[in-house]
């Protein structure tokens, strides 16, 4: 089998990805970008790993040997499965690989925005604490997560670990489902109008689906409380940037945190960039799945996903 990884540094050049090149004849490539670059390198690849790069008609029509496409993530919406399917080739995604480290990253944007911990590093380094004659100094109010209300859309794996953290904080926790379908008992379901108007954190750890593309939009962050705190760890276009910066800048919420924006890397262009006030806004550049263990996990499930699938075994099977 003739494996090509298109994304090598998708999961960090510090994390071994030897164990791959037990499974076949392994070609790796640093990173792919452009439709042509993608349609040379897996022209003849039986197996193709991949992230972020397009697997369409496009990308794969003078591929003929391609069986299967191994995600070095969770997400596939990189991939046309009406196409996949069409052709015979099996997508297989990698589960629950990230949930600590994206539930950890959630709650380090919610304090350091929520407890102001940006401008109070400030004051301390820039030497006003100690020119000052008294022992604290507390000039931006800051309050408890205890008895506030978090807000959860997309009650998987993730939104239930961040809803059992929030609880351990003292937060009552209220979800959204999206399709309406989930089978979530343990914590309240409400609709999207309860969710935005009682939220005082708002945490999103949803797929990007027709469902969820600009869930938080203007009409949207309109409804919320003016001091809640949105958290984005999903996808970027989950949030319409343009309108949370509208949003921000007219202090209809007190702030945001993200780690995904609608197009990755940020581009200059985007709104958002104009924020320059870290207590109002924090973007950390798509980074809460990627703890060493996580990276580390991340190519152990794929490796095990090709072996499965060389055995004619069935696992974390998309299509």
């Amino acid at each position: 089998m003739k494996i090509v990884m298109l994304e090598r540094n998708s999961v960090g050049p510090d994390v071994s990805v030897d164990c791959i090149g037990e499974l076949g004849e392994l070609t790796v490539y640093r990173n792919t970008v452009g439709v042509e670059e993608v349609k040379e390198r897996v022209r003849d690849a039986d197996i193709i790993i991949v992230n972020k790069c397009p697997m369409r008609e496009e990308t794969l029509k003078d591929a003929p040997n391609v069986k299967l496409i191994c995600e070095f993530a969770t997400g596939f919406d990189n991939c046309d499965l009406e196409y996949c399917r069409s052709r015979g080739i099996r997508i297989v995604n990698v589960r629950d690989y990230c949930t600590a480290m994206v539930a950890q990253h959630t709650f380090t944007l919610a304090l350091a925005l929520s407890q102001k911990i940006v401008h109070y590093d400030r004051y301390v380094k820039s030497g006003e604490y100690s020119a000052q004659d008294r022992f604290s100094n507390f000039d931006l109010p800051f309050e408890e997560l205890d008895g506030k209300t978090w807000g959860i859309v997309g009650m998987g794996n993730i939104g239930r670990r961040v809803a059992k953290i929030a609880e351990a904080f003292g937060c009552k926790v209220i979800f959204h489902s999206v399709t309406g379908k989930s089978a979530c008992r343990e914590y309240p379901q409400v609709d999207k109008e309860t969710l935005l108007r009682e939220s005082d954190f708002l945490s999103l750890h949803c797929p990007l689906s027709d469902l969820t593309l600009d869930f938080i939009d203007a009409e949207a962050l309109k409804k919320m409380k003016s001091s809640a705190i949105l958290i984005n760890v999903a996808r970027g276009r989950v949030v319409n940037n343009a309108d949370l910066y509208e949003a921000l800048t007219a202090g209809e919420i007190a702030a945001a945190g993200l780690d995904v924006v609608e197009k990755e890397p940020l581009e200059e262009s985007n709104p958002l960039n104009l924020i320059k006030d870290s207590g109002r806004l924090i973007i950390t550049p798509h980074l809460a799945w990627a703890s060493v263990e996580a990276r580390t996990r991340c190519v152990e499930e794929a490796y095990k996903n090709i072996e499965a699938f060389l055995r004619g075994e069935e696992r974390n099977i998309v299509i």
